[in-house]
């Protein structure tokens, strides 16, 4: 494409579109089904997504599909892209979007929605299901937003629901077996565990009453995973491989929709950990690498990683990074494995009261601990994570934010005798998200967002060594819209990107007027999406067997309105329901301060 080559000369950053990395497919293999794997953001983004890196190492596993990728262009691009007429195309052979077998978008945050429209316009794609024939690719959508996928259902033709490795094989090999018969791709997609297909399922005031069940990976040792990846030529947002040690989590923090979606926890062994970090850093020259996990701290086998790591990262001279740490899962030997100037946590919260609330089983003995483990260990700063809006609380609960850090103040300057620690903290809103005990609760209105906001920033501004971060909250409340909505809100998203709603995760790219709009037009009352629900109330996503029992969910969202604390989860646990699908990888910490 020659008029490609003197579009990328006018672009910012043309190295997001030129494709050609160290470690990409073999675009010249044999191949009887064509993949694409779309990431509704930029390429530093989408690239930084160990998902996608999973799902195309194990495509193009397979002998009979090719599988690139495709990121959503930035609005420069975009526009150069409508201005010469090229439709949006893969990275790896520059093939239209509109040619391959299979589109299969990875939807991660709910502010992404109208970037799957944007990326469809671009490719000269209908944006509904029922407006494509067999002569476009089959839409296929993954990804952790698919705990609600009824925002865009009507978008898609299939929609795989929990984890992916095994599904989009099938799904794969059912395109290859009946391509050209849309109709019997879907009847036959429909037979798989974990799949959805919006258009075959009967709807009844508008909630689908068709079961489906979620797809889980059983053992991760027996899991593909990537020991090739990409290197990208350009920097990326973590620019850095990444081992997942477990899938799931232990804590049971009720605001939190992964903890809930992911279950059962699966471990993957130490020896296979540390196997695959050999075998990447090797075949990528990487000289870096995470390793990650919803908590990694809890690790039912972090001391032996810890007593091997080191040596590990010495005999391939990389450094091995680790993500936040739960404040009671840090200490002295995790101390010296993260050794570093700073260090992040989230306490989530700023009084006992609260944290019991969201079951984030963390005392003020455990900050306490943790902070002056840290101190010790030669660390100056501190990030720290809350959320505010979270349900009971009170301006009492905002002071204890305050608190905390007055708390690391002093015991800093007590065991250094200095003041030269720097605390940053950020505030993010609660939004009530699917498959988590909060999922009813509503969210505070704008004007409380701000309130609370800036009730901080009063009180932080006082003091020097803190600085003081939080997220939108016209964002926020858009948030909870999508993560919360129907059928109908697909009409919602389609017009409010014809209003111009396009990378609404950026802050300097989303205008909350777009959306008003659009609900105006439209007559929806966007506050009854982000609003309480009744605890017997119909809920879009209630068709879906996560494992986890509704009836567990509603008995928690009623303990934390008591203040009662949950144990996290264990081997022998059976309650929530999600050991049906595998048992829970043991864990080494019991969470003693919860119960059942």
């Amino acid at each position: 494409m020659k008029e490609l080559d003197e579009i990328l000369l006018k672009v910012e950053n043309p190295g997001r579109y030129i494709g050609g990395e160290f470690g990409i497919c073999d675009v010249k293999k044999d191949y009887d089904v064509t993949f694409c794997i779309a990431f509704p953001d930029i390429y530093e983004i989408g690239m930084s997504n160990l998902g996608i890196k999973i799902l195309y190492d194990i495509l193009n596993k397979d002998p009979h599909v090719l599988c690139e990728r495709v990121f959503a262009p930035w609005p420069d691009m975009g526009d150069e892209l409508k201005k010469n007429k090229i439709e949006l195309f893969s990275l790896e052979t520059r093939r239209r979007l509109k040619d391959f077998d299979i589109l299969g978008f990875s939807i991660q945050f709910e502010m992404a929605y109208t970037n799957i429209l944007y990326m469809l316009e671009l490719a000269n794609i209908p944006f509904y299901s029922k407006d494509r024939d067999e002569s476009y690719p089959l839409l296929f959508a993954g990804g952790p937003c698919t705990a609600n996928p009824e925002p865009f259902a009507d978008f898609f033709d299939v929609i795989c629901i929990g984890d992916g490795e095994e599904v989009n094989l099938k799904v794969s090999n059912i395109v290859r077996k009946y391509k050209g018969n849309k109709s019997k791709i879907l009847q036959e997609c429909k037979k798989i565990e974990g799949v959805y297909v919006p258009s075959l399922c009967s709807l009844k005031n508008g909630i689908c009453q068709d079961r489906v069940k979620k797809a889980v990976v059983k053992d991760l040792d027996l899991a593909p995973f990537p020991e090739n990846m990409i290197v990208p030529n350009i920097k990326i947002v973590h620019d850095r491989p990444v081992v997942e040690l477990f899938r799931g989590c232990y804590a049971g923090c009720r605001f939190c929709q992964a903890c809930f979606f992911y279950r059962p926890i699966r471990k993957r062994s130490s020896e296979i950990v540390l196997k695959l970090i050999e075998n990447i850093v090797k075949n990528s020259g990487y000289e870096e690498i995470g390793i990650s996990s919803l908590s990694t701290g809890d690790y039912p086998e972090i001391e032996k990683l810890i007593c091997s790591l080191p040596n590990l990262a010495s005999k391939l001279n990389v450094s091995v990074q680790i993500p936040s740490l739960r404040l009671d899962s840090y200490n002295e030997e995790l101390s010296k494995l993260t050794r570093s100037s700073g260090i992040t946590f989230a306490p989530e919260a700023g009084t006992q009261r609260l944290r019991d609330v969201i079951n984030k089983n963390i005392t003020d003995e455990d900050i306490n601990y943790t902070i002056k483990t840290a101190i010790i260990n030669q660390c100056k700063s501190f990030k720290l994570y809350f959320m505010i809006g979270l349900p009971t609380e009170t301006d009492a609960d905002l002071d204890g934010i305050v608190e905390i850090c007055e708390r690391i103040n002093k015991l800093y300057f007590d065991l250094t005798k200095k003041k030269n620690v720097h605390i940053t903290v950020s505030t993010a809103v609660f939004v009530p998200k699917p498959v988590s005990p909060f999922q009813w609760v509503g969210q505070i209105g704008i004007k409380e967002m701000t309130y609370k906001q800036n009730y901080l920033y009063q009180k932080f501004r006082k003091i020097k060594n803190i600085s003081y971060n939080w997220h939108d909250s016209k964002t926020s409340f858009i948030e909870a819209v999508l993560a919360r909505g129907d059928r109908n809100t697909s009409k919602l998203i389609e017009k409010a990107y014809q209003k111009g709603a396009i990378f609404d995760s950026w802050g300097d790219k989303f205008d909350i007027k777009y959306w008003l709009d659009a609900a105006n037009d439209l007559g929806i009352d966007l506050n009854a999406y982000a609003g309480k629900r009744d605890l017997d109330s119909p809920l879009p996503w209630s068709f879906i067997d996560f494992g986890v029992t509704e009836n567990y969910l509603k008995n928690e969202y009623k303990r934390s309105l008591k203040g009662l604390t949950t144990i996290g989860c264990n081997y022998d646990c059976n309650i929530c329901g999600a050991s049906k699908f595998a048992r829970c990888s043991q864990h080494v910490n019991k969470y003693k301060k919860g119960t059942i």
